[in-house]
């Protein structure tokens, strides 16, 4: 049966999910162009071309593979 505050909940869940996976690309962007010879090769069309919204490490079927048992190596997170 649709439930209208199960619709709601399942969307709510995507969206959260989705600024969840922004926020970690983010942060690997962040962390590559902090390397000197990334950021040299840089141009400014590169830069206009930056997006926290790419998905390719996602597959078809939306499984995102985590290892729980370490830490996202990423120093300085906020």
């Amino acid at each position: 049966m649709n439930n209208r505050d199960d619709q709601e909940i399942a969307i709510l869940s995507l969206h959260l999910l989705q600024i969840c996976m922004v926020y970690i690309n983010t942060l690997l962007v962040q962390k590559v162009l902090e390397e000197r010879q990334w950021l040299a090769k840089m141009q400014p069309e590169d830069f206009r071309g930056l997006t926290p919204l790419f998905y390719g490490h996602i597959t078809p079927y939306g499984e995102f593979p985590l290892d729980m048992s370490k830490r996202i190596n990423i120093k300085d997170a906020v």
